[in-house]
Formats: C-alpha cells, sequence, structure tokens
C-alpha cells in the first residue's frame, strides 16, 4: 500500500505518532487492513506514506508518482489537486488532464487505485466559502468521472454530509482532526471492502452519522472565534502565497520506503 498525495493523506492536524509525525487516515487504514486480512490484500501489510502537505498536483505527480512505481504496489491512493483548486485563477480542465495522466500511469501498472472526491466545506459560511465549494463540486464531479472511466475505487468523502461539521476539523479549518481522520479511515477500509466491525470502527456507515446538536454560540463568539482565524491562520495562508512558500517546503515524507505493519 503506497500513499501520495498532500496534507490530507499525510494525516495533518491528526494526533501524533510517537516519531512526531501525524497518525491520519492512511496510518489507520493500513492497520486496518492488516487486522482485516482481505483476501485480495493478504497480510502482511507493507505500507509508504510519500505525502507532504502543501504539495500541488505537478509536484505529487513529479516527486511522489516515480518513486511510488519503484515499489510496484498493490493499492495506490491518489489524492493531489486541492490546493490547485484553492488557488485563484486555475485552469481547471488543464489540471485534471494532467490529473487524469497521472492516475493513467498509476492504473498501468496493475495496482488497485483508490481516488477521493474533496470535502467542499468545513462549516463554514459566507461568499468566500459558497465559492470554494463551486470550486470543489466541480473538482469532484471530474474525479468522479474519472475514476468511473478508469475503473478506480472511489472514496466519495464529498457524499458524508456530517464531515461538513465544523467539529471534525481543526482549528485550521483546513485539515480534519483526530475525529475527522478516524471516518475518513473507516469510509476508506469499507470502499476496499472491509465488513469487520472491530475494524471499521463501529457498524456499517457509522462514519456518515452526524453528530448531536452542537451547544449553542452567540453571533458575538462566532465573531470572535472567526476574527481569530484569520489572524492566526488565514493571513499566514495568504502570506506564503504571496511568497511563493509552502508549508511542505523540505519536507520529507513520514514513511519514503515501506514498512511492515504489525496488528
Amino acid at each position: 500500500m503506497v500513499c501520495l498525495g498532500d496534507s490530507f493523506t499525510e494525516g495533518m492536524a491528526d494526533v501524533l505518532r510517537a516519531d512526531g509525525h501525524h497518525v491520519g487516515w492512511s496510518d489507520r487504514v493500513a492497520l486496518g487492513l492488516a487486522r482485516a486480512d482481505l483476501p485480495a490484500l493478504p497480510a502482511p501489510i507493507a505500507y509508504a506514506n510519500l505525502a507532504v502537505r502543501g504539495k500541488l498536483l505537478d509536484q505529487v505527480v513529479a516527486e511522489q508518482l516515480p518513486a511510488a512505481m519503484t515499489m510496484r504496489p498493490d493499492l495506490v491512493t491518489f489524492h493531489a489537486g486541492a490546493n490547485d483548486v484553492l488557488r485563484p485563477g486555475v485552469d481547471r480542465p488543464a489540471l485534471m488532464g494532467r490529473y487524469e495522466a497521472a492516475v493513467e500511469q498509476l492504473v498501468a501498472t496493475g495496482a488497485r487505485v483508490v481516488l477521493f472526491t474533496s470535502l467542499t466545506r468545513a462549516g463554514g459560511s459566507g461568499r468566500f466559502a459558497d465559492r470554494l465549494e463551486e470550486r470543489f463540486l466541480a473538482f469532484n464531479r471530474t474525479i468522479r468521472v474519472i475514476a468511473d472511466r478508469l475503473g478506480c475505487t472511489l472514496v466519495d468523502d464529498e457524499a458524508v454530509l456530517a464531515l461538513t461539521d465544523r467539529r471534525f476539523w481543526a482549528v485550521d479549518r483546513l485539515h480534519l482532526n483526530a475525529l475527522g481522520h478516524a471516518r475518513v479511515a473507516a469510509n476508506v477500509l469499507a470502499s476496499l471492502g472491509v465488513t469487520d466491525e472491530a475494524v471499521l470502527g463501529g457498524p456499517p456507515g457509522w462514519w456518515a452519522e452526524p453528530l448531536p446538536p452542537p451547544d449553542p454560540v452567540t453571533r458575538r463568539e462566532a465573531l470572535a472565534t472567526d476574527a481569530e482565524w484569520v489572524r492566526a491562520h488565514l493571513v499566514p495562508w495568504v502570506g506564503r502565497r504571496v511568497r511563493g512558500v509552502s508549508s511542505g517546503d523540505g519536507r520529507d515524507p513520514k514513511d519514503p520506503v515501506l514498512r511492515t505493519i504489525v496488528r
């Protein structure tokens, strides 16, 4: 199992492993597959995660795809392009053409390829959130077409409406927290054919169930939270874009070589 992508696959904002890297849904899936021992993917599971936060599609393709292909994987997960979609002025048709070409290379290896729709909203509202949602809805529509055309497994996170609940997101509103990663992991495992409730973490479909209603928040409290988010997260993010700097610059993947997952 080899995972390619950006911060979503790296596991940003999940709990930390002993080595200081985030766990993320991908680590959870690798462990789940080892425990499930599916006939199509017999244990032991060898796992590598090449994803690095902040990477654009072309960077994932140039830096991660060749390394993944040398590992001769049976299963590949590919999540890329979301960071491109966040940028204004992106040429979406051209982006999706390059996305499909990368997926074709992975499919040609004979591996089972897993693609993802992106989450379109992190519980936000307003015109900015609406514009981002429109972009990601278009992005996801094309990914569905590509997955169907190339025979890939599709993990449709967009369809899990419960994940729009801000309680599944970190304070930066860009990355899932541990609760969110656990739900994505269960969705991935189910998409791969796992039915064991002990491995899934609950009965089939539990990851799509909404949380109980949150405690009420006053408008003043909401505005204060939004202002703090702008100061602590949005302004630094915009600053990095202006400077052409990425949060992943100089970072290595958390699992650049295959390692055996112990149940």
